[in-house]
């Protein structure tokens, strides 16, 4: 990220630039200077530093850097996004599902048992949304959501159809983020589609069809803009976008074909091919956590045989979160009753790590949320990272983002430490923001806003 130093009641005087007038000064006047330092000197005695560097040409422009882009610019900057859960048949998405929404949907041991992918609202815990609840005590409460989905197992072949892969791969598409999970357990009583238990092989088989469907997906692409090339380049313009894209998608299918996957790629990729890269929507752009499913008891001692393979294949690939989990315990812990289920965790000597696994998701698919608090509702808004405030306020409503007028802001931490939002007034902690301010995750909001106008169409 680039730092930004902001320089007050400062000159920056160079050859190249003339020296600063004082304000009150008229543009005839001069500026006196002292005769041991005077400008008008010989040729003899004028030193190189005061030669022209660049005779008869203006100063060379000053060269901009690109910003550098990290994976949070990837993706659908918007507020309604969703993961899904992908991996092998059989490895216990569906049984994950179930804990993590604790909906009853198909988990039979059969391959495909689910074909069309379902979803799920699960809560978001958040220690500031219940500090706020606590405090304001409002009538009603509307907690932070992530939308989850269970997309069918994928097998190898699917890039070409095998297992109803394309369909299966559709549904990929359709979410922003991948929680990849894994079978790490050994059950005679489930069955596994290739016939043996290897976590590693499922992940490099379900990332090879990701890269293999991107690849077919960009060379064709590339046939439709070599088709059209004839045309485009009747117009200048027209020209030069489509000799634009066709860098890009030159650089994406060279990248593919090496093995790599695009999300990978950061130090690589442009701001315009950013800018492509979010219109294509492609498998290996969507961010990654890799969800590793034990038996109860190696969860319990915390190690199994495969843990170490896959922490090397995972950071041989770009790295990511891995969080190992016990699908059985956590299935048997949604079925206790909710007054009994701290015990269950105290006699089991293990604890849930679903909590875990919906923040590490919601984070890792780049959202964040800002609060509005009051005696009459308290609610967490979802947003994508990088919202600028009158974006974060179309999140409410639009007539909000169009009227936008200011926000007042108060930083949650500010507001539990002093303890009152008049007390952060008072402070002089409660401030006005306009609209180029990039809203924070945890921000307690109150929008301004003025519609007068008629929308445009």
């Amino acid at each position: 990220a680039a730092s930004l130093y902001l320089v007050s009641d400062c000159h920056l005087i160079s050859p190249f630039t003339a020296a600063p007038r004082h304000p009150k000064a008229s543009r005839h006047h001069t500026v006196a200077r002292s005769p041991k330092r005077s400008h008008h000197c010989s040729k003899q005695q004028r030193s190189p530093a005061h030669t022209s560097l660049f005779p008869g040409k203006m100063p060379p422009k000053k060269v901009v850097e690109e910003e550098k882009l990290g994976p949070w610019a990837l993706g659908r900057f918007s507020s309604n996004l969703k993961v899904g859960l992908v991996g092998m048949p059989n490895v216990g998405k569906s049984t994950l599902y179930n804990a993590l929404s604790n909906c009853s949907i198909p988990a039979e041991n059969f391959p495909f048992c689910t074909i069309d992918p379902n979803s799920t609202r699960v809560h978001v815990p958040d220690e500031r949304f219940d500090w706020l609840v606590d405090h304001h005590k409002p009538k009603s409460v509307v907690q932070p959501f992530l939308e989850i989905v269970d997309i069918a197992g994928l097998v190898k072949g699917a890039s070409s159809g095998a297992g109803l892969g394309n369909a299966f791969l559709s549904h990929i598409k359709a979410v922003d983020g991948i929680m990849h999970v894994m079978r790490a357990f050994e059950d005679a009583d489930v069955i596994h589609v290739e016939d043996r238990v290897d976590p590693v092989e499922d992940i490099a088989i379900i990332t090879s069809e990701l890269r293999i469907k991107d690849l077919e997906y960009m060379s064709g692409i590339r046939e439709k803009l070599c088709k059209d090339a004839n045309k485009m380049s009747q117009n200048p313009v027209t020209a030069k976008a489509h000799k634009t894209e066709m860098a890009t998608v030159d650089k994406i299918i060279a990248w593919l074909e090496e093995g790599k996957e695009v999300r990978n790629g950061m130090d690589q990729w442009s701001t315009i091919d950013v800018d492509y890269l979010n219109t294509y929507m492609l498998l290996t752009s969507k961010p990654v956590i890799y969800l590793i499913n034990l038996t109860a008891k190696d969860y319990a001692r915390k190690k199994n045989k495969w843990l170490v393979k896959i922490h090397e294949w995972v950071k041989g690939h770009g790295g990511g979160q891995i969080i190992p989990f016990s699908g059985g315990f956590e299935c048997e812990l949604q079925n206790t009753p909710d007054d009994g289920k701290v015990q269950f965790q105290k006699d089991q000597e293990m604890t849930t790590v679903l909590p875990k696994i919906i923040k590490t998701a919601f984070s890792t698919i780049h959202l964040i949320y800002f609060f509005t608090a009051g005696a009459d509702e308290v609610k967490g808004w979802c947003i994508r990272k990088g919202f600028k405030a009158p974006q974060a306020a179309g999140a409410i409503h639009t007539d909000f983002e169009r009227g936008f007028i200011c926000a007042e802001v108060m930083g949650f931490d500010t507001l539990k430490e002093l303890g009152s939002e008049k007390e952060c007034k008072d402070k002089g902690k409660y401030r006005q923001e306009g609209k180029t301010y990039v809203v924070l995750d945890g921000d307690v909001i109150f929008f301004k806003f003025n519609v007068t106008a008629p929308k445009k169409k």
